[in-house]
């Protein structure tokens, strides 16, 4: 079995291959361009100026992380933007349903939505060629801010113990969507479901596999509630 880490026809010289990556990387930056708006928009909630500056620096760091997938994408010969298109529905509907309705939720959400992410992105890393594999886990690196994110909400359940039970039903609610949507773009995209499963030149995941996979998200994610004092 050839290695993804080998230039060899398995790897970008396999269309299917190349496609799945082209959608994995699509899928990431608009990912991160649209937590890049999502956080814009949810600086306006801020109480303060502080916290204010505190966002809009999550939101500058999304956007530094859309602009190395942006040119790893035009360096590959493709239109960033056109990768990106087929996945504007995926996001919106999520963010449609998942609508903060107060600061605490909206930084609850930023707080579980990108650690969600993050954790599927590098599930998928595992199986690709080294030279993507680094992009999507440099894309990922933390932005530095989640003990802000990890503090604000412990000192408002501090304050207000209600606030613990409604931002944890929140969490599950964010979890359910964010799972049912990755699901969805694995079932909706054939060439990025093959660099999962694998093929005769590259090794992937089984069925049971990607349960696991999806065990391990869910598992992450009580592990991410837990730190914010929240029940998953």
């Amino acid at each position: 079995m050839a290695s993804l880490d080998d230039p060899t026809p398995s790897t970008m010289d396999d269309p299917v291959y190349r496609t799945g990556v082209l959608e994995l990387l699509g899928l990431l930056a608009y990912g991160e361009i649209s937590a890049c708006e999502r956080l814009a928009e949810d600086a306006k909630m801020a109480p303060d100026l502080r916290n204010k500056v505190e966002i809009a620096a999550m939101a500058t760091a999304e956007f530094g992380h859309f602009e190395k997938l942006r040119d790893h994408l035009v360096a590959m010969g493709e239109d960033p933007f056109e990768v990106m298109l087929p996945f504007a529905a995926t996001f919106e509907r999520f963010h449609r349903q998942t609508s903060p309705s107060d600061w605490l939720e909206g930084l609850v959400k930023a707080y579980v939505g990108d650690g969600l992410a993050a954790d599927f992105y590098r599930e998928i890393a595992a199986y690709l060629d080294a030279d993507t594999r680094e992009l999507v886990l440099d894309t990922l690196s933390g932005t530095g801010h989640s003990d802000f994110v990890i503090d604000a909400i412990r000192s408002a359940i501090e304050q207000d113990h209600r606030v613990g039970g409604r931002l944890a039903l929140w969490g599950r609610r964010l979890m359910g969507e964010a799972l049912s949507q990755a699901q969805m773009v694995v079932a909706e995209r054939d060439a990025l479901s093959t660099v999962l499963v694998g093929g005769v030149d590259h090794p992937g995941m089984d069925l049971a596999g990607i349960g696991r996979m999806f065990t391990r998200l869910t598992e992450a994610h009580a592990a991410r509630m837990e730190k914010l004092g929240l029940a998953a």
